[in-house]
């Protein structure tokens, strides 16, 4: 079953970031308008589409919130300890709880999503709302302690008001629950839409890890790499047994736990000039031994069907 996996389900997706990696090294591609358009375009036409066509009811919402909300803070109490202990400085700390906390669960959760669940809408509907719970965290807490607490409340509020994913969940969820049909002339472009998400988004991915340095040299890399591909999936499992969740959403749930450092992380480092380097490591090294980690990960999942 390993073996499966991972010619059917983890390989794919290396094979689709690596043409990223071949396109940006020959021709320097713009990431700012490729982020533009998974952000702005296609990651909110997914997540509206699979929540529109799931049959996710409250209930599920209000367990993958909680669930959600359980994982992170032990994440966050985790990663704070760990940092608070090696006495890294009030910058660092923000860098190493971010680079565990954000995972990416957007341009790369949502395609080994896809590919594992072959589109079946309740695991899609989960991992949208995994992104979206994601994207509020990043832009709130991980904007404000790389910040190293200066980031104004109302700002963080803005930006956060500007994200087109949590409006496409809403009204997502709000036409599956009336019930409202939707005409052709807008079903058949989200449908395309959706379906060119697995190869733009990991092509992005691709592009994107291209710029970090491979200089891997600090401590602080591995660890956060330890807690992040290992210690995530281990909370993880132990909240879907705590909340006594089962079937595909359990497992869609796990999968989920188990993703690499979020390329936000680098980007939010970068932005405010906080440990760009330690960010960018932590990108690039999680997300190279996430291929192993995720095939067990699976493989693991797909037991607790």
């Amino acid at each position: 079953m390993i073996l499966t996996i991972l010619l059917n389900v983890v390989l794919p997706i290396v094979v689709l970031i690596g043409f990223g990696c071949i396109m940006q090294y020959s021709f320097r591609l713009d990431l700012y308008t490729l982020a533009k358009i998974n952000f702005y375009y296609i990651t909110p036409a997914v997540v509206f589409f699979s929540l529109y066509q799931s049959n996710i009811s409250m209930v599920l919402l209000g367990e993958v919130a909680l669930f959600y909300a359980i994982y992170i803070f032990i994440l966050f109490l985790i990663s704070w300890t760990v940092a608070r202990s090696l006495k890294y400085s009030p910058g660092m700390r923000g860098a190493f709880t971010n680079s565990v906390m954000l995972d990416n669960s957007g341009n790369y959760g949502m395609p080994i999503n896809e590919l594992v669940f072959k589109g079946e809408p309740t695991a899609v509907s989960v991992q949208a709302l995994i992104m979206t719970f994601q994207s509020f965290i990043t832009f709130t807490y991980g904007t404000f302690v790389v910040q190293n607490g200066s980031s104004n409340a109302r700002k963080i509020l803005l930006n956060f008001l500007k994200m087109p994913v949590p409006y496409a969940l809403i009204l997502g969820l709000l036409l599956n629950v009336l019930h409202s049909p939707l005409p052709a002339m807008l079903t058949e472009p989200l449908g395309y839409i959706s379906r060119s998400m697995v190869a733009i988004a990991l092509l992005t991915l691709g592009a994107q890890i291209v710029q970090y340095p491979f200089r891997l040299r600090r401590t602080a890399v591995y660890l956060s790499m330890i807690l992040r591909l290992l210690a995530g999936p281990v909370v993880g499992f132990a909240v879907i047994f705590l909340l006594g969740l089962k079937g595909v959403p359990a497992q869609a749930l796990l999968i989920a736990s188990g993703m690499p450092t979020g390329v936000n992380t680098s980007i939010l480092a970068e932005e405010y000039k906080n440990e760009p380097d330690f960010a960018a490591q932590t990108v690039l090294l999680s997300t190279i031994v996430n291929v192993l980690t995720m095939t067990v990960l699976i493989t693991l999942a797909n037991h607790m069907g």
